[in-house]
């Protein structure tokens, strides 16, 4: 067993932390950097590359439709990945679960490169998904295990910019292969695999998970309906469902809003940069939101925090499609909705211990990846009308009032300095 010399009730400083809690913690905060450039870069792609699929022009309505499925199926994986990569974690320990989700999201984003049909780049994108879906859950509850509980709102802040930088690179990667074929951007995808001939050998498994194991055998994935967690399991399910749905709509259709302004033109070089800039101002306010974010769950608790974060997302999508806006304004008002993106910072160290040690990784994938399956309802109903209606404002006009009981559902979630 690898056991921890500081009792993480008692650090005060990073200086006090030991070598396995450093290296514990750059192995989460690295995967979940490598999670947010595999998950986007699809994204700055998807109406180019799937219109070069399919050989037919942008404004082809079955491009939206194809676009929206392979997005779909992108968030079903990450919801089932987040599930079954979980239950691993909980069965054979956190370190060697990262490896897997590593390399299973890197391996399948760049295969995408080779896709020849959209069914194919479908296929590998879901696949990927059910790595970077499980990565989530699994980082989360390595760091939840191994730092010091009353750290959570900053650990939290400081993971969630992990992905907002991740994101950053793929935005950086777009930029520097803006003029080639869109498929070549998948080939940056592979670079996470490198990173986990690292972990292999410096990342220990964490104390908790290991005298759980031995005490015990895991719980079967039926107890997270158990009268004794299932309260639990259905307020986590109710939040990230709701709020997930309309936060995924929006990152997924903002690209395509911008690419229809009048201002951004109609030459594909135009739309691609300002693609590009929406999502880097998007990514910079979100690295000052988690941080806005950690710094209300100290003040007030996790659950009020999100609850104040998710009614600010509402205020600020409602003003940014109710009414038209320049190209320079609209940036602006992105880098505000980023801002209050910095909630979802929050329940990567709020979820994991709501949850028994023995069903850390599986409650907090589980619940916070159920999410996604409703999330590619909901791209796929707005792929398939949003192209008829041309108004892809009133698209995410509607999906904006989702954070209202999206918000009052945050209210109930119990405080985890409660429990573990």
């Amino acid at each position: 067993m690898s056991s921890l010399p500081n009792s993480t009730e008692e650090i005060q400083h990073l200086r006090d932390l030991s070598p396995q809690q450093v290296r514990s913690g750059l192995a989460a905060w690295l995967g979940w950097l490598f999670d947010g450039l595999d998950m986007h870069l699809y994204t700055l792609v998807a109406t180019a590359f799937v219109a070069q699929l399919l050989v037919t022009s942008e404004a082809d309505p079955e491009v939206g439709q194809k676009a929206s499925i392979i997005q779909a199926a992108f968030l079903i994986g990450w919801a089932l990945g987040g599930g079954i990569f979980g239950r691993v974690a909980d069965l054979l320990g956190r370190s060697k679960t990262l490896i897997l989700t590593i390399l299973t999201y890197a391996c399948f984003t760049g295969l995408s490169y080779f896709s020849t049909e959209w069914w194919h780049l479908m296929i590998f994108r879901f696949i990927a998904a059910l790595g970077i879906g499980g990565e989530w859950a699994v980082g989360a509850s390595l760091i939840s295990e191994t730092w010091p509980k009353k750290w959570r709102p900053w650990i939290a802040a400081t993971l969630q910019s992990a992905v907002n930088l991740g994101i950053l690179l793929a935005c950086l990667a777009g930029a520097l292969l803006e003029g080639h074929p869109p498929q070549w951007i998948f080939l940056v995808g592979i670079l996470p695999a490198f990173i986990t001939l690292w972990i292999r050998r410096a990342v220990p498994e964490t104390e908790e998970w290991t005298e759980a194991r031995n005490d015990q055998p895991a719980p079967s994935i039926l107890e997270l309906f158990s009268p004794q967690v299932r309260s639990v399991t259905w307020r986590v399910m109710l939040i990230c469902a709701v709020s997930l749905t309309a936060h995924w709509t929006f990152m997924f259709w903002q690209q395509s809003y911008i690419r229809a302004l009048p201002e951004v033109g109609n030459l594909k070089a135009a739309k691609d940069q300002a693609t590009v800039m929406a999502l880097l101002w998007i990514m910079i306010g979100s690295l000052i939101g988690n941080f806005v974010a950690g710094g209300l769950a100290k003040m007030m608790g996790f659950g009020k925090a999100i609850a104040l974060m998710l009614l600010g997302y509402f205020v600020v999508m409602w003003f940014t499609f109710s009414r038209g806006h320049s190209l320079d304004t609209t940036y602006a008002l992105f880098a505000i909705i980023g801002l209050m993106q910095g909630c979802f910072g929050l329940f990567t160290m709020c979820l994991p211990p709501l949850f028994p040690v023995l069903l850390r990784s599986t409650g907090a994938g589980f619940c916070y990846n159920i999410g996604r399956i409703l999330s590619a309802a909901g791209v796929v109903f707005f792929g398939i009308f949003s192209k008829v209606q041309g108004d892809f404002a009133g698209v995410l006009l509607a999906a904006s009032w989702l954070f209202i009981p999206a918000a009052a559902f945050a209210l109930m979630l119990p405080n985890p300095s409660e429990r573990a």
